[in-house]
């Protein structure tokens, strides 16, 4: 049993395996609704698992316990104890229960470690790590552990956010991105909070911002956690960009991977030089055969065609045109909003058609 003021070296404990108690030790305010829970086993032995892994926990909900995985936020090269990092949303049952009930003292049973999300099996001279909210967390304990370890890898750090109160981790990244120059730091909120200025990138991660926070991300092994939109944004910038996906590797907060097999096969729509598409410019009367690597802008000049545009990236919203029939994949840089494009507006400069399209031009 694990008394308190008993300290011995890690050689004189057993390492946790597979299934048991852990007690609370710590208890940590991160951010609105997000927890830090800080674990120790109960026979003092010691943690022995991959950075960016996973472990579950039983939590006594209801009248039959339930298991919830959390990816661990902590890093291996700190044995002794492991943490959690929670965020509970609005329809959050174990979590929801952690938050307001789990104190110092409180023991759960614990599975794990599982999931093959960590860069220990993809050894790479530089990386990139992209987190949005709560999926921050294995990248912090990958960056962690990469700290302590002290060879000064390459490390391009992205931390999103919606706002910047929701920044987790950010005060420990900046302090270790002051120590070791190569661990590379970057934030991107969506707004700002009431009476806080903000002055760094804002907006939802975009080509432009990641070209200007990696610009040699096309040579780094990237690794990608957050809400599924966020991670499918990512993946069509990557795309986008002739992004060798063999270097993406991803972890969904809803489904954690465990073995290679389960791996998922992303059904992104990645445009095909070889495929053909047929544009309707209806309020013109044209009608033009394109490729669908071909932009609505680039078909429409070629058809003598004027579109208003200005940047050509996807930015400024000056190429904003009604798309009333078809499909389009576009990867914008904020020049259009979710409403705008749920009303069936595209921005030409950055929209290739998807078979047949018809827009308002």
């Amino acid at each position: 049993m694990m008394k308190l003021g008993t300290y011995l070296p890690l050689n004189e404990r057993a390492y946790w395996k597979d299934s048991q108690e852990l007690v609370c030790v710590m208890i940590i305010p991160e951010a609105p609704d997000t927890v830090t829970f800080c674990f120790k086993t109960a026979d003092d032995s010691w943690f022995l698992y991959q950075p960016g892994q996973f472990i579950s926990l039983e939590l006594p909900v209801g009248p039959q316990p339930i298991l919830r995985t959390y990816t661990l936020s902590s890093s291996p090269s700190r044995p002794i104890s492991i943490s959690v990092t929670v965020k509970a949303q609005a329809d959050s049952i174990g979590t929801r229960w952690m938050i307001d009930n789990l104190k110092v003292g409180d023991r759960l049973r614990a599975y794990g470690p599982g999931g093959i999300f960590t860069f220990t099996k993809y050894s790479a001279d530089k990386y990139l790590f992209i987190g949005a909210g709560s999926g921050i967390t294995p990248m912090m304990s990958m960056t962690r552990y990469l700290f302590d370890n002290g060879e000064h890898t390459d490390i391009a750090l992205i931390n999103c956010a919606r706002r910047p109160s929701e920044l987790l981790f950010a005060n420990e990244m900046r302090r270790m991105s002051q120590r070791v120059p190569d661990i590379k730091l970057h934030f991107v909120v969506e707004e700002d909070d009431p009476y806080a200025a903000w002055a760094g990138y804002r907006g939802r991660l975009n080509q432009l911002m990641l070209e200007l926070m990696a610009p040699d991300y096309m040579e780094r092994e990237i690794f990608c956690c957050g809400p599924e939109p966020f991670m499918r944004a990512v993946r069509d910038v990557l795309n986008v960009a002739g992004f060798d996906m063999d270097h993406y590797h991803e972890e969904s907060f809803h489904a954690p991977i465990r073995t290679e097999e389960q791996v998922p096969e992303y059904d992104d729509v990645v445009p095909s030089e070889e495929a053909t598409a047929h544009l309707t410019f209806a309020l013109s009367g044209v009608e033009a055969d394109c490729r669908e690597t071909d932009s609505i802008l680039t078909v429409a000049r070629e058809a003598g065609l004027n579109i208003p545009s200005a940047c050509q990236f996807g930015v400024c919203g000056t190429c904003k045109v009604k798309k009333t029939k078809g499909e389009v994949h576009m990867v914008h840089n904020g020049g259009i909003t979710d409403d705008e494009i749920a009303d069936g507006f595209v921005l030409a400069c950055c929209s290739q058609p998807i078979g047949a399209v018809e827009v308002e031009v």
